[in-house]
């Protein structure tokens, strides 16, 4: 059915991947590439000075050892861990890299989602393939 899905992941207290890599599993054709995408926040650069260099490295590391694990359920797997706006960041990414379908989840937005929009809607309304939210 699709050629390369974009699982978003943020791995938030309330954002676990299994529901999303699910729909993924169900999705995927035998041959599709499968990304499972993970958009760390930049750290401003006032507080970078703060932080113990090892730190960043071994939270890139932790992470993207996560996104593998998870990717490994797919016969053409990958995970990929980039810096920047969740919401454009995804979108862009997906459209780079010719994706054909994006699963994202979503939860009930507090008072700050609706005054500013959540990821999910970013992607909704600006990705140029198909957008699968799970809730």
């Amino acid at each position: 059915m699709f050629k390369h899905i974009l699982v978003a992941v943020a791995f938030d207290e309330d954002d676990e991947p299994d529901r999303p890599v699910a729909a993924a599993l169900a999705l995927a054709d035998k041959g599709a590439r499968v990304t499972i995408l993970h958009v760390k926040p930049a750290v401003p650069g006032y507080a970078i000075s703060y932080i113990p260099s090892d730190y960043l490295l071994e939270l890139n590391r932790a992470i993207s050892d996560r996104l593998e694990k998870i990717a490994q359920q797919f016969k053409n797997g990958a995970g990929v861990l980039i810096e920047g706006h969740s919401g454009r960041t995804i979108v862009a990414w997906a459209e780079k890299n010719e994706v054909d379908c994006i699963i994202i989840a979503s939860h009930r937005p507090g008072l700050q989602g609706f005054l500013i929009g959540s990821t999910a809607t970013r992607v909704v309304r600006h990705a140029n393939c198909s957008v699968i939210v799970i809730r």
